[in-house]
């Protein structure tokens, strides 16, 4: 198969062939040891956090530790809404799962959530997920250096 042919066929290959579908959602008034059970039970590192039919941001599991447990908050009392983090960066189940690839690399996330074009949350892409993508396994290695870089001191951004 020559170059342009693999092209073609990456090209052809959108996130909702690659999204993980089933995903567990928590509310904003959540203590954050029910989001970090949920999280455990499911074995994800994130979770939408949803309210009233809208998406108001994402929880993962860096928030918990690094938002929460290192300043020392409670898991039994602080909620979901206290730690998580309010932007959420999408991309839509339509769009070719490069477009994937080059967005978590541009923002250094390893996951994001996949919207239909009604802006209706239907799955999550994580660089696992893409790491399954024939031809993409190079792209990841790439996303992963970049996600993987350290933060500078006093950043604690998920």
């Amino acid at each position: 198969m020559s170059k342009d042919e693999r092209q073609d066929e990456k090209a052809l290959v959108r996130i909702c062939d690659a999204m993980t579908r089933n995903v567990e959602l928590t509310t904003p008034d959540a203590t954050l040891q029910e989001a970090a059970r949920r999280m455990r039970d499911s074995g994800v590192g994130i979770l939408p956090v949803g309210e009233n039919d809208r998406l108001r941001g994402v929880i993962t599991d860096r928030d918990i530790a690094v938002r929460a447990v290192a300043n020392a908050r409670d898991p039994k009392s602080t909620r979901v809404r206290d730690a998580m983090t309010p932007q959420v960066i999408y991309c839509f189940e339509d769009q070719p799962i490069s477009e994937a690839a080059e967005l978590m690399e541009k923002k250094a996330v390893r996951r994001l959530i996949v919207l239909n074009r009604r802006k209706r949350m239907v799955g999550i892409i994580s660089l696992d997920d893409l790491a399954k993508v024939p031809g993409e396994e190079g792209r990841v290695g790439q996303v992963l250096d970049r996600v993987a870089a350290p933060l500078p001191p006093g950043n604690s951004d998920s």
